[in-house]
């Protein structure tokens, strides 16, 4: 291919051939600059698609492009319509670039340059700054040219309608007045914190900016959008250039200008007797008056109403321009306050909510009962509880773990942070890992957005985790690394992240017996075990059980608005008498139960209803004292030995008591678990660690 080639001049010693810029002028002006990346094609033309668009007619879509060849920068013509100018001459092939050299497209021309300060300098009130400069050289910003490339205009550090621009307005036209006058007004009413502050505002910038000597703004108790009356209208802000006291606006005009939604200037108006002698312009002696709405949209807010009441200074047309452009921009001014106002009113209800919510939930996190064993309970929790530590509550399904651990947390400095709850049985593996770390946006089906999870959601305050035994091994090891302080990354993401978070977790499982069976890891037992809390059974502190009837049954009455005010002696001597298996959990269900089939003031023996899980007592109960569940056959549960007490572990006797409910409930695992007072999942488990399944008929 042929190549023109112009005389080669020497390049500056200090800069590498690689570096190029482009300066497109616009007359003696830059209007852009952009630098020449090695390696990359820069394509010029009117397509949007060029690097450098060019908006000339005389230019084609795709009119030439610069590239790089050696140390040498490359112009090439692509087959323009009117060709390409180098420094006048038309070229033909490809053109090796020298310094200073400019290239035309039609009416646009191009510097190509190694050294911007060499090229056109911007006049001293244009601002060559570009929003991201890449580099900057003898105070020249510089971008490289990027794909789509914005056409870029002109240049300003600083508009001349700018508040610091304002002295510089002297000697410009009037609109150019105004128009910085109502730039620094608009800025005044962005700031403003209320109505009247606002209100205030507007009066300032339109006595100063006009002549008018009295203004007074006045508004609706509600936006309307038609129908609105003057005596409706409240008045909000009322300022006088004498400091005269307030007198009432005109009603006539304020009705025309509400009907018609247009802003008035009237003239002469002490002497028409058709607005004077029906209100107050007489009185106030105006001589010109300005009524403006505030409106936004259909909706009108107010009115604004300006008063000139010297003969030589009366209110101009440009005036009326300038108010009614001020009225419209304090319609916005004020939807966005009363938008903030009411943001602020439910942020502060929801605040307060939220603390009576916490105020409650820090009532119910009280443990009830006077026993010794919860009297060393509570004493423990209010050792550990501002530690910080991480804490290991156990004991038996029912008993109240995550009661234990709601009372730790507020006992604790973090009481004002968020205690997140999670069950580790209640999910499997990888829905488990989800919602203890988090997800990302398609990291599996159904992930449809990111997700932060409960170690996120419980930052600088408690996570509880039950059933912390039920974990599989990988998730065991993902956690342990957060417990050790270590940052941990959401499913599917890559970003690093650190929380703080206090671990409260609880198991029923025997986690030693675990470690042995290699499901449960040594190392994250020792770190769980740092401080241990044994909650123990309802059955071991039996001497609780009125005062926790009493609480449960108070509770529960008022709110099914029972009129109940305790329980009849045989009640509370069957509840005392029996062993509950489940525990305080059993107690509250039970307890919920008989307010609801109670019909008196007192709970009744026949309104308790117990389930047949339970060990022989000191005190035998007639049959009328063990009423049967209704939906459960009538057959008998196996009496065990009296010996069987002495001669049997608790787990073994567990496990007969849950395959006799299993028997009698058919083997309907939904029902036995209701019996049993314990979760399905639990029945499972135990079923599994029992190795007992459901015998088979011939």
């Amino acid at each position: 291919m042929p190549r023109d080639r112009g005389k080669l001049g020497s390049l500056p010693s200090d800069r590498p051939a690689s570096v190029a810029y482009l300066v497109v002028r616009d007359g003696d002006k830059w209007k852009d600059v952009f630098r020449l990346t090695p390696g990359q094609v820069t394509t010029v033309g009117r397509a949007p698609t060029n690097r450098i668009v060019v908006r000339d007619e005389m230019s084609s879509r795709n009119h030439c492009e610069i590239f790089q060849a050696g140390p040498m920068w490359i112009l090439r013509d692509l087959g323009s319509r009117n060709g390409t100018l180098v420094d006048g001459h038309k070229m033909s092939g490809d053109w090796e670039l020298e310094d200073g050299q400019t290239i035309q497209l039609g009416a646009c021309e191009i510097v190509f340059t190694y050294e911007l300060a060499n090229s056109t300098p911007a006049e001293e009130d244009e601002d060559p700054e570009l929003d991201s400069p890449t580099e900057t050289r003898d105070n020249v910003p510089v971008v490289s040219a990027r794909a789509s490339e914005p056409e870029i205009i002109s240049r300003k550090k600083r508009t001349r309608y700018s508040p610091a621009s304002t002295a510089e307005t002297v000697g410009r036209d009037r609109f150019s007045q105004d128009l910085a006058q109502l730039w620094k007004l608009a800025l005044e009413m962005g700031s403003a914190k209320d109505e009247k502050q606002l209100a205030e505002v507007v009066l300032d910038g339109l006595l100063a900016a006009t002549k008018a000597d009295i203004g007074a703004v006045l508004m609706l108790p509600k936006p309307l959008a038609g129908g609105a009356r003057p005596s409706q209208l409240q008045l909000v802000a009322y300022k006088a250039a004498d400091n005269q006291s307030y007198k009432s606006i005109s009603k006539s005009l304020s009705r025309m200008v509400l009907d018609d939604r247009e802003a008035v200037l009237a003239r002469n108006v002490a002497d028409d007797s058709k607005l004077s002698d029906r209100d107050s312009l007489d009185e106030i002696q105006a001589r010109s008056v300005i009524c403006a709405p505030i409106r936004s949209g259909e909706m009108v807010h107010g009115l604004i109403h300006l008063y000139s009441t010297l003969n030589d200074e009366t209110l101009e047309p440009e005036h009326l321009e300038f108010a009614l452009a001020v009225a419209d921009q304090m319609a916005t001014a004020f939807d966005n306050i009363r938008e903030k106002q009411s943001l602020a009113d439910g942020l502060a209800r929801v605040e307060n909510e939220n603390e009576v919510l916490r105020h409650q939930l820090a009532i119910d996190t009280e443990l009830v009962g006077n026993s010794p064993e919860l009297h060393h309970l509570k004493q423990t929790i209010g050792r550990i509880a501002p530690t910080g530590a991480t804490v290991l509550i156990r004991g038996e399904s029912g008993v109240g773990k995550e009661l234990v651990a709601r009372a730790v947390h507020f006992s604790s400095d973090r009481r004002n942070m968020p205690f997140v709850c999670m069950n580790c049985a209640a999910l499997s593996e990888s829905l488990l890992e989800s919602e203890l770390f988090g997800h990302e946006k398609g990291s599996f089906t159904g992930a449809t957005g990111r997700k932060p999870g409960k170690f996120e959601q419980a930052h600088r305050g408690t996570l509880f985790l039950d059933e912390v035994g039920e974990m599989s091994l990988s998730i065991q090891a993902k956690f342990l690394r957060v417990l050790e302080g270590h940052p941990f990354e959401r499913v599917g993401g890559s970003t690093p992240i650190t929380v703080d978070v206090r671990v409260v977790a609880a198991t029923n499982r025997d986690l030693e017996h675990a470690i042995e069976e290699k499901i449960f890891r040594k190392d994250l037992y020792f770190r769980l075990f740092v401080v241990e809390l044994t909650v123990p059974p309802l059955r071991e502190h039996p001497t609780d059980i009125p005062l926790l009837s009493h609480y449960f049954m108070e509770r529960f009455a008022k709110k099914t608005g029972r009129p109940l005010r305790g329980f009849t002696a045989e009640a509370m001597e069957l509840l005392q008498n029996y062993n509950w298996p489940g525990n305080v959990r059993e107690l509250q269900n039970g307890i919920e139960r008989a307010v609801v089939l109670s019909t008196g003031e007192l709970v009744t023996l026949a309104d308790i209803r117990l389930s047949g899980l339970r060990t022989p007592v000191a005190v035998s109960a007639p049959p009328t004292m063990l009423p049967q569940a209704s939906a459960v056959p009538a057959a008998p549960i196996p009496p065990l030995a009296e010996t069987a007490k002495f001669e049997k572990s608790l787990e073994d006797l567990e496990q007969e008591y849950i395959l006799a409910t299993l028997e009698r409930s058919n083997w309907n695992k939904s029902q036995a678990a209701a019996i049993l007072g314990i979760e399905r999942s639990t029945l499972d488990r135990k079923l599994k660690r029992y190795g007992v399944n459901r015998p088979t008929t011939e």
